[in-house]
């Protein structure tokens, strides 16, 4: 006779929520983090105010918490011939989907009530990032570079930055843009380098299958194109040698990334995604210092 598995106590259910929306690897949030506070000090040309910082910080953790939770959902048939994602809540079945929904549903209405606070043009923007982050879990399954995607979904906050302090988005947003995009191309390239062999069996579309054997070069090509985008920025908005140091420093890391992943060794690839919020964050810190000089 089979004995009923005990019920889980709200401790084991609120530790299940947290990894379900990776509360304990928080370099997803941060890769998504930066480059939106990048945005919101060019906007404001310097330091915000505690409102705007509140309202994208509390926001960016919130929907990268949701979409974790969406995109478990959608591959939860996928992860479990994954050996890094097999033991996930839904996958192992120790969280139902309705549940991880719900979770998803509630992160969501909270971070919608922090746009509301700030300006119709915002909330319209935030609607388009909603349906791009619901949108991106499907595309691997018929788009052969989904990361593609997911830049989109992790470019949204800075024209959002934008539109929240300007009440407008500039042209020179599409370069900041354009460059966060290639920036996600390069690191979930080297994400999806880890689960490569996995990804051709149970045929998933990755960008490190699409590229092949050139995913290490395009890997760099997207780096390239980042910091060349970014530099654009610079010379449109007239920043000065603290966006060229941070640049520098960005560019040198990613020649790291490139002497991990050369190899194409899963630890060595997937070391090299977790490294790439240090270079969001000299990006950023690069802005901060930038504003402060010029208005000091």
């Amino acid at each position: 006779m089979n004995t009923p598995a005990p019920a889980l106590t709200l401790r084991d259910r609120w530790a299940l929520y947290l990894d379900l929306i990776r509360w304990s690897r928080p370099q997803g949030w941060l890769l998504l983090l930066w480059p939106t506070l990048t945005g919101l000090w060019l906007a404001a040309g310097g330091f915000p105010g505690w409102h705007m910082l509140a309202v994208f910080t509390m926001g960016t953790i919130l929907m990268r918490s949701a979409g974790c939770a969406v995109n478990d959902v959608a591959d939860r048939d996928f992860d479990r011939h994954v050996q890094r994602t097999a033991q996930r809540p839904i996958t192992s079945g120790r969280l139902s989907v309705k549940e991880a929904l719900a979770v998803g549903g509630v992160l969501t209405l909270v971070s919608f009530a922090l746009v509301l606070t700030t300006n119709v043009r915002t909330i319209a923007w935030s609607v388009g990032a909603l349906g791009v982050t619901i949108l991106y879990p499907f595309t691997k399954r018929f788009f052969a570079m989904p990361q593609a995607v997911l830049g989109v979904a992790f470019s949204f906050g800075i024209p959002m930055a934008f539109a929240a302090v300007q009440d407008q988005v500039p042209a020179v947003v599409w370069w900041l843009v354009a460059g966060n995009l290639a920036w996600v191309l390069a690191y979930d390239t080297e994400y999806a380098m880890v689960d490569r062999n996995d990804d051709l069996k149970i045929g998933m579309r990755t960008s490190a299958i699409t590229l092949g054997r050139f995913d290490v070069v395009g890997v760099m090509a997207f780096y390239a194109l980042c910091i060349a985008c970014w530099w654009q920025v610079g010379q449109w908005l007239h920043l000065g040698w603290p966006w060229s140091v941070a640049l520098g420093v960005a560019a040198v890391q990613a020649l790291w990334h490139s002497w991990l992943i050369r190899g194409r060794d899963r630890e060595r690839c997937f070391q090299a995604f977790r490294l790439n919020h240090w270079l969001g964050l000299t990006v950023w810190l690069g802005v901060v210092a930038d504003r402060w000089l010029a208005t000091a």
